[in-house]
């Protein structure tokens, strides 16, 4: 066993799948000018490159070994229960649509006076997104209404589209049903409500502190004009029992049949959808999961591999170098998955890619698994929220400009007020934990 302590060569498929990844998002990005030039990079072939790699590496294995030791990689609980909570995830969010969303923002852009409508933003980004558990689809669904509010108001675009993001993120760091979530309490083997009370503490704040500092902005801001549009709160129904079973701390798969129970009952009953096309709904929320479901396989696949070859032993070594004590371990959590986040994009892949890495680390340092899944789950969304060439950011954007305005992912950051306050919070988290 001893023989694969400090293999560093065994991380070269990870380096090769990021510099297949990386590279060529920027080369679609920034020097051909694709539109989206990172999503147009298809992942699953540059995982598919990295397990080449591994497999003609370690001649000592024989291929079929190489082939047991993935398969039972993949074949663990964890991951089992991950991929079927992404499909049951994305069930629900294929039942409920987007017209329910849209009416919670507008019912409380209703309510409230004008000057108060970016904080509304804020707040309403916030609930739908850990209801929805999806920070790209709460961007997709309100940066619209951002925009509206904007032009009526006379809030800076920037202003209004950075807070729907601000409020995206608090969600997809806090949901029972971001994949994010699931991937860091299945890869870490804790509950779901557990990382939620542990996660609350350090989002909690930062939202209030970023709220304050919007309601500060917005009575700087001369402002005039409202929105105003229909809303259906029945329709908001699903979320709230999704939402209420969740902190409850029910089983997730009974909080998610039950969102999706409740939902179909609703837009069937108050005749917003047709029994097939919410079949066909329910089937297009499943089939947006697979990319993720098949990514969480090969990293699984990936990972087992580079744990055989030692590489994970020879990455610790390296950790324990740099990082001292419980409280540097937390940190070098922290900056494993954000370094991951800012080569990969995509905050769910640098969870799994990190995980069973961060597993080791927690075992190492005396960490919960509660503490390791948080500590992915945040750093990873810290570093997506900020990222210019993030998905969150390239919709935002996109969003706007289908609305007939422009604006750049540089007139966004300085704005992003909730990534850098759950930055704070969660290095403060860190300092006054125990040693």
């Amino acid at each position: 066993m001893n023989e694969k302590k400090g293999r560093a060569i065994a991380l070269l498929p990870i380096g090769v799948f990021l510099v297949l990844y990386l590279g060529l998002g920027i080369i679609f990005e920034y020097v051909m000018k694709i539109p989206m030039g990172f999503y147009n990079v298809p992942i699953i072939v540059a995982f598919l490159a990295a397990i080449l790699v591994a497999c003609i590496q370690n001649r000592e294995l024989v291929f079929d070994k190489k082939l047991e030791i993935m398969a039972q990689g993949v074949g663990d609980k964890n991951i089992i229960t991950m991929l079927l909570i992404f499909l049951a995830a994305g069930s629900f969010v294929g039942v409920v649509g987007r017209s329910s969303a849209e009416s919670v923002a507008y019912f409380m852009l209703t309510l409230i006076p004008a000057r108060f409508s970016v904080a509304v933003l804020f707040v309403v980004a916030c609930f739908v997104s850990v209801a929805m558990g999806t920070s790209v689809g709460t961007i997709t669904l309100l940066t619209p209404i951002a925009v509206a509010v904007s032009r009526a108001s006379g809030f800076d675009m920037a202003f209004c589209v950075a807070s729907v993001m601000g409020g995206a993120m608090f969600g997809d760091n806090l949901s029972f049903i971001s994949d994010t979530t699931i991937a860091a309490c299945n890869g870490q083997g804790c509950e779901m409500k557990d990382k939620f009370r542990e996660n609350f503490w350090i989002a909690f704040p930062a939202a209030v502190i970023t709220l304050i500092l919007i309601l500060v902005l917005s009575f700087q801001t001369d402002i005039q004009g409202q929105v105003s549009q229909s809303y259906n709160l029945v329709q908001i129904i699903p979320y709230v029992l999704v939402l209420m079973g969740g902190i409850i701390g029910l089983n997730v798969f009974i909080v998610l049949l039950t969102g999706i129970v409740s939902g179909a009952f609703i837009m069937l009953i108050w005749g917003h959808t047709a029994p097939v096309d919410l079949l066909t709904n329910m089937g297009s929320g499943v089939s947006g999961m697979f990319e993720t479901c098949m990514v969480a396989i090969l990293v699984a696949a990936l990972c087992a591999l580079i744990r055989e070859y030692g590489g994970f032993d020879a990455l610790l070594s390296w950790i324990h170098r740099i990082f001292r004590g419980k409280k540097g371990g937390q940190l070098g959590m922290g900056l494993l998955v954000g370094t991951m986040d800012i080569a990969t994009a995509n905050n769910t892949v640098a969870i799994v890619m990190a995980n069973p890495i961060a597993g080791e680390m927690a075992q190492e340092y005396g960490i919960s698994p509660k503490k390791t899944a948080s500590l992915l789950d945040t750093f990873s969304c810290i570093f997506q929220g900020i990222i210019p060439y993030g998905a969150q950011m390239l919709v935002a954007i996109a969003a706007v400009g289908e609305l007939g305005d422009s604006i750049s992912a540089f007139q966004i950051i300085p704005k992003l007020f909730y990534p850098m306050f759950l930055l704070l919070t969660s290095l403060v988290t860190i300092i006054r934990s125990d040693k």
